[in-house]
């Protein structure tokens, strides 16, 4: 099953951006560290597609909660898979690109606590890793794209040409998450946010399918004390060593 993406038009000023080489970029890091922010911003100073791998997990997990799909059962995995088709279309309004399961615009259901619950479980099925990956991987044949998770540059594009691996103080962490989601959810507490983010760190590095590690020859960014601005454009110095 497809999954079709929006071609972010370029924005280097000079029209120099045709002229470079395109890489693949991966993203990797623990949860709340700010991957998919990084990679939105890369994919469109860079002119790359951005594609978030998590939110293809996060909509197979919504779609098995939904349904009822009991995952650890490997049949009914297998068969609920093929009823799934994952979809990345550009919101003309906030210039996003936004994951769509089944036709369905379902970019904020993903982002719930419940889902965030239990994504890491969901994601760590072997099978489900195997349809989310083999579609992530024909996204990177033509090069020129950004991709965050967890797996990334280990597993997905063991190849790519930068690799990056995001960390943050579990502290850092915690706020962050707690700020995006209480404005979904005003009863949530920071204790439950604390708790969800070290269930997750847990499964992501101890699953037996891809679990979360750093390559090798990633580069790590500590974004505890960096802005968004400041991580961007420590990020983008990375890419223009290598495209030239």
């Amino acid at each position: 099953m497809p999954v079709n993406l929006f071609w972010w038009d370029p924005v280097f000023s000079g029209g120099t951006i045709g002229k470079m080489k395109k890489i693949v970029v991966a993203i990797d890091g623990w949860s709340s560290c700010g991957k998919s922010t990084l990679a939105k911003q890369m994919a469109k100073e860079l002119g790359y597609i951005y594609v978030d791998s998590g939110a293809m997990y996060r909509a197979i997990t919504l779609y098995f909660l939904r349904n009822h799909v009991d995952w650890n059962e490997k049949k009914a995995v297998k068969k609920a898979l093929k009823d799934i088709e994952l979809d990345f279309r550009l919101n003309e309004q906030n210039e996003n690109v936004e994951i769509y399961l089944n036709d369905e615009n379902v970019e904020y259901l993903v982002r719930d606590l419940i889902v965030a619950e239990k994504v890491s479980e969901v994601a760590a099925i072997r099978s489900v890793r195997e349809f989310a990956v083999a579609q992530q991987q024909k996204l990177g044949k033509k090069k020129g794209i950004v991709m965050d998770g967890r797996d990334i540059g280990t597993v997905v594009f063991p190849k790519a040409e930068l690799k990056i691996f995001m960390t943050a103080d579990n502290a850092v962490r915690v706020e962050r998450r707690f700020r995006e989601l209480v404005e979904k959810n005003p009863n949530i507490t920071i204790e439950e946010v604390a708790e969800n983010i070290q269930m997750r760190d847990y499964i992501d590095s101890n699953r037996e399918v891809s679990p979360l590690r750093r390559a090798e020859d990633a580069v790590v960014i500590d974004n505890t004390k960096l802005t968004q601005e400041e991580q961007l454009k420590k990020a983008l110095k990375l890419a223009k060593n290598i495209t030239g």
